[in-house]
């Protein structure tokens, strides 16, 4: 009977400790997707739902952090990093891929591509995503943004059939190098 009363006590323990948890901490979630070396000096902020966004942490590098988890189109854990300089083209990802029609959101950012209006990210700028079901099932993913650039001028393929880093939308604003990896 102890060993019963024991064990319950024991579960309802555990229990009210896995409920009683604080939430993410909004300062180290999003640092998550930060390489260690950059970690210490980023700068983490907030979206808010008008696409500006609050300094939670302000950094002494260019590297910025932010929370995903929830936006529209992202996996229920989604964190990101980039360039500092990168937050204007992030403002405007955000606001076009809020259009709940997903072919009226494809077609919003096809017209500011084609006319002019899409934000260049700053070139050779590192994007790293940290995406998954929860925060221990996730997977990273590494682009470098090269707005413009086509595999002739990168002297890249523009498709990835060789296993190797080759140049995804070519000759546009989105132009990135996709790095194999997981």
């Amino acid at each position: 009977m102890k060993l019963q009363v024991s064990v319950v006590l024991g579960l309802i323990t555990l229990s009210v400790g896995a409920f009683s948890q604080s939430p993410a901490d909004p300062i180290e979630t999003p640092l998550k997707a930060a390489p260690q070396r950059l970690k210490d000096g980023a700068t983490v902020i907030k979206w808010k739902s008008d696409y500006t966004y609050e300094t939670l942490r302000k950094g002494t590098n260019r590297l910025v952090c932010y929370d995903r988890s929830g936006q529209p189109g992202q996996q229920p854990f989604a964190v990101e990093c980039t360039s500092i300089d990168n937050l204007d083209r992030v403002a405007q990802n955000l606001k076009l891929e809020a259009i709940p029609d997903k072919k009226a959101s494809l077609a919003a950012f096809d017209a500011a591509e084609k006319d002019g209006t899409r934000v260049k990210p700053e070139f050779g700028s590192v994007w790293y995503h940290v995406n998954g079901a929860d925060v221990e099932h996730t997977r990273t993913h590494i682009t470098v943004a090269v707005p413009g650039a086509t595999g002739q001028s990168l002297g890249l393929p523009e498709d990835g059939k060789q296993g190797g880093v080759w140049v995804m939308n070519a000759g546009t604003s989105t132009a990135h190098l996709m790095i194999p990896g997981e």
